[in-house]
């Protein structure tokens, strides 16, 4: 029998019911509260702020994880449903782009095809790019280097997304000037040690609208700002070079032509600029919404590491677990467009396991949650998160009263 943890206390479900998984689907709602597991993984470990070197717990849960693909008969990477699903997308993509292009006269079939394609580019994202960026679409690497550049299509960078997405965030995930995806700048207070401005006051009600922006800026300033400055947000990088610095190069290129040198040939600059706007307003939502949803919530911790030290107390994992939140993980209709990422636990605590095999694992990491006293965070449904981003961003926007002294 593995040795188990001391218990600790569960903190409250965020269901309103809960219910044990199943043994033939794995599929459970039930969701405890706060805390869990992994070793850091070493291509995300930087020395100047550490975890907890108690990784019992991530030991027990990958034996149990790595256990359960052993007795399906399955392999955590290159599933044949990945490749089919990664066909579907690419297809659908490729059909709206040209439709957008070449075949859309009427206005209302323009802005259609745009809400299409928006969609499509924010599933290239969610599916094929993120599970080839983690290493986790195939065992080999070019292939998995391959899937990553299909963000170079749409107008990121899989190098420096490799390093924002990859390194700083799995890593240090919701720490203040360490996750630079939590960072808006002035814009937004996502962190209650993030600094308060007057205008935060109704960030609850703009953010919702610069969410759609965020692709826009993506494409055409944070990338090229990244590479100048040689920072992402607060944090210094390694500038691509090489083959690196002409896939990024080349990338933005492709995009371009994509994105406007094509559709300019056969309409014009104010009507490309239109359906440009819209196609990554729309994707840009998608992408905000499911990070925002699965960190930028009420239950999700902002750890501070101790003043000094730059130490964080909890072990790697626990940390994932205390500031990653699942949600709607019954919605297959969902899951299949957003690549599984509202199976977020699994993904941080398993980021190199391919999306598709998420639902199976949630079910090992539930049971061995529960068995250690860890606590599982999760909202039942899509609408629960997004009440749940809004009352947050509401809190964070109040003036910060201060003790008197």
């Amino acid at each position: 029998m593995p040795k188990k943890l001391p218990r600790r206390n569960l903190a409250i479900d965020l269901t309103p019911q809960a219910a044990r998984c199943a043994p033939s689907t794995c599929m459970s709602s039930e969701s405890p509260l706060h805390r869990s597991e992994v070793v850091q993984p070493p291509d995300v470990h930087d020395k100047s702020l550490k975890f907890s070197s108690d990784n019992a717990f991530h030991r027990e849960l990958r034996q149990r994880v790595d256990a359960e693909f052993k007795r399906a008969g399955r392999a955590q990477r290159d599933s044949a449903q990945m490749y089919l699903k990664t066909a579907v997308i690419l297809v659908i993509f490729t059909l709206a782009y040209v439709a957008l292009v070449f075949f859309a006269r009427e206005t209302w079939e323009a802005l259609l095809l745009s809400v299409v394609l928006g969609v499509a580019t924010a599933g290239v994202g969610f599916n094929i790019m993120h599970d080839g960026g983690h290493q986790a679409y195939s065992e080999h690497r070019w292939i998995n280097r391959m899937m990553a550049m299909t963000l170079d299509m749409v107008g990121g960078s899989s190098y420096i997304w490799q390093w924002k997405h990859g390194r700083f965030h799995h890593t240090w995930v919701n720490v203040a000037d360490h996750d630079s995806d939590i960072d808006l700048g002035v814009f937004g207070r996502l962190s209650p040690e993030q600094p308060w401005r007057p205008w935060h006051r109704w960030q609850h009600i703009y953010l919702w609208v610069l969410y759609g922006v965020t692709v826009i800026r993506w494409h055409l300033y944070d990338d090229f700002r990244d590479i100048i400055t040689g920072t992402i947000g607060t944090r210094p990088f390694v500038r691509p070079r090489g083959w690196d610095l002409a896939a990024f190069v080349l990338g933005k290129l492709a995009f371009f032509a994509l994105a406007f040198g094509v559709p300019l040939v056969f309409h014009s600059i104010g009507v490309v600029a239109l359906f440009y706007v819209t196609t990554a307003a729309v994707a840009g939502v998608l992408l905000a919404l499911v990070f925002q949803m699965a960190h930028v919530v009420e239950a999700a911790a902002f750890p501070v590491p101790h003043e000094g030290s730059l130490r964080i107390d909890k072990p790697w994992a626990i940390h994932q677990l205390e500031t990653t939140v699942d949600f709607a993980r019954g919605n297959r209709a969902l899951g299949w467009l957003i690549g599984g990422l509202n199976f977020q636990v699994e993904h941080h605590l398993f980021p190199r396991i391919s999306h598709v095999h998420y639902p199976a694992v949630s079910c090992v990491v539930k049971d061995t949650c529960r068995e250690f006293g860890v606590a599982y965070l999760e909202h039942r449904t899509f609408a629960a998160g997004i009440a749940s981003h809004y009352r947050w961003l509401r809190q964070l926007g109040r003036p910060i009263v201060t003790e008197p002294t």
